[in-house]
């Protein structure tokens, strides 16, 4: 392909508004432009790759048993009304009216309709188990879309939806997914790790995130020093060791002025004491209840705990003038001594139980009590793990302490279960001819995401380094000086031959100054460059390693195999499982 025949509008400043790597890059490469807040349009070198991305998403789910399909984007309102999900979902979820005033939303997902398609043609146990998987364009009204691709309001997604008629049929087409997942990703080239999680909106129990690993990553990954544990933040478990109390009699309650002091920080500082034995309360809606949550002053809150001990729908701190009428003062002052705990539910975090001459507010503004002991002065109804895990803490599943890292989720396995095969009547005859739910799995990939996650972990301060596999091209080929008939010539040759030889070409035809045409090859990042200077007369040129900066002179007789081999070197070094 020639250079001058492609729009890839490269830039030499980096657009005000890219924040990270992979945003800028994208950009400044020419690869894509944006339409509008989080809506992108991918030019014709990201299409490359996206195709490419699609093309290895598509072979292992072809070889793990999954069958392509289309489904439509736009999905009627009364689809979602079937699972509750259309007034649950929330704003993300882009709504739209037809002529006829029928509601309808813009697929961020597509549960139901796959339910509604499996339901009404499959009623046998004969026909199952199945699994369905499309590759399609999603839209979520982001509250805030950031990051580029990372975050975008319209995105390409792979979502399989599986359906077995028992348990062991669901492990095991969750098993082949998992797999399926781990070779994607360890085949585009990313430093990933999968990682336990909350199922969130989709539903259903026992779910992984794969997450590729960056610093720029939204989400914490939870993992062990030793062993394979490893978790999103929201899912980590926290192991309860109790402590020791202390022999001393803890002092009787006192009340002590504290004017203004409504933080954890500012309390520790005011009194002289660690945070840790400050007992923190606030106050949530959990649906239609009020609930008092307790966590030591050194911890936080896990709000999807709250909301999965619950099994809530909706989880959100209590509003102020709610705080008051139930407390008499506002938050930063209030506690559990005192509270009716048959009028709000008192729940804390195991670590509770263990402060011993602790302080809590007096539910009076600008007043805390402080040597306060929980089971004397207040009554908790369920102790349980609702606090965020932290780095030290004992990993739950053997030895070894927590770590942190940060990560980008770009894949997402659920066992659904029957939740959405119950609520939509997506039934099958088994052999003994009663009808039974059809037990389901969903699967999804951020196609689009993981482009901007290959070059969030593939690039340096001249641009970005693909992955053989997913280049958009695989070789750079550059005359210095185009207007040189043998440099030109030669060049065509050279693209012609590795064209015929299978491997895709970048020919750089622009009259432009060698130095240009350098930059924009760093930039754009493609595995190999080979260079065509006034050495081609002795039939010699230059290759050079994009990613380690190695380069060799090669004679243009032997460069198809040299380019190969050094192809499948990059390939392989690439593509090592690093889990």
């Amino acid at each position: 392909m020639k250079q001058s025949q492609m729009l890839i509008p490269t830039l030499r400043e980096v657009p005000a508004d890219a924040e990270i790597a992979s945003h800028k890059l994208l950009l400044r490469a020419g690869m894509a432009r944006q339409l509008a807040s989080g809506i992108y349009t991918y030019l014709p070198l990201s299409l490359r790759v996206l195709q490419k991305i699609q093309a290895i998403v598509r072979e292992e789910m072809n070889r793990a048993g999954a069958q392509e399909i289309l489904m439509p984007a736009m999905q009627p309102a009364e689809l979602w009304n079937q699972t509750g999900r259309w007034d649950v979902y929330g704003p993300e979820l882009v709504r739209l009216f037809d002529r006829h005033e029928r509601p309808f939303a813009l697929g961020p997902t597509h549960e139901e309709v796959v339910t509604s398609l499996v339901r009404d043609d499959v009623n046998s146990y004969k026909k199952l188990p199945l699994n369905l998987y499309q590759i399609q364009t999603k839209f979520r009204d982001e509250v805030r879309p950031r990051f580029g691709l990372i975050r975008c309001r319209e995105f390409i997604m792979k979502d399989a939806y599986s359906f077995d008629i028992n348990q062991e049929g669901l492990d095991r087409n969750f098993q082949a997914m998992f797999d399926a997942y781990t070779r994607i990703f360890t085949r585009v080239g990313l430093n990933f790790r999968a990682v336990e999680a909350d199922a969130g909106a989709i539903g259903g129990k026992g779910t992984y995130e794969f997450m590729a690993l960056c610093d720029i990553g939204e989400d914490t990954i939870a993992y062990s020093t030793e062993g394979d544990y490893a978790a999103n933040l929201e899912k980590a478990e926290v192991v309860y060791k109790p402590s020791r109390q202390p022999d001393t009699k803890t002092p009787d309650l006192v009340k002590i002025h504290t004017p203004g002091v409504k933080t954890i920080a500012q309390l520790t500082q005011f009194l002289g004491i660690e945070a840790n034995r400050i007992i923190k309360s606030l106050i949530y809606r959990v649906d239609d209840k009020l609930v008092m949550v307790l966590v030591r002053g050194d911890h936080e809150i896990n709000e999807i705990k709250l909301k999965n001990l619950f099994d809530a729908t909706n989880v959100s701190l209590a509003k102020e003038d709610e705080i008051r009428t139930l407390t008499g003062a506002p938050a930063g002052f209030i506690g559990p001594v005192g509270i009716d705990g048959e009028e709000v539910e008192i729940i804390a975090d195991n670590y509770v139980q263990d402060v011993y001459d602790g302080v809590v507010g007096a539910n009076e503004a600008d007043y805390h009590l402080k040597h306060v002991k929980p089971g004397r002065d207040f009554q908790v109804k369920t102790y349980t793990d609702l606090r965020n895990i932290m780095e030290g803490d004992d990993c739950p599943r053997g030895g070894g302490k927590i770590k942190f890292a940060r990560g980008v989720e770009v894949g997402h396995v659920f066992k659904l279960g029957t939740k959405y095969s119950q609520a939509m009547g997506a039934t099958f005859l088994d052999e003994n001819g009663r009808s039974q739910p059809m037990i389901m799995g969903c699967y999804g990939i951020g196609v689009s995401r993981t482009l901007a996650a290959i070059i969030e972990q593939n690039n340096d301060e001249n641009g970005i380094i693909w992955p053989v596999a997913v280049a958009p091209f695989h070789v750079h080929v550059i005359p210095v000086n185009v207007k040189v008939d043998e440099q030109r010539k030669a060049s065509e040759r050279i693209a012609e031959t590795l064209g015929a030889a299978g491997l895709e070409v970048l020919y750089d035809d622009r009259p432009e100054r060698a130095g240009v045409k350098f930059k924009d090859a760093d930039l754009i990042g493609l595995p190999l460059r080979i260079t065509v200077s006034d050495k081609a007369q002795e039939g010699i040129v230059e290759v050079r390693v994009r990613r380690t900066g190695e380069s060799y002179e090669v004679q243009i007789d032997n460069l198809t195999a040299f380019v190969k081999e050094q192809l499948t070197r990059l390939d392989r070094s690439q593509t090592n499982p690093s889990r």
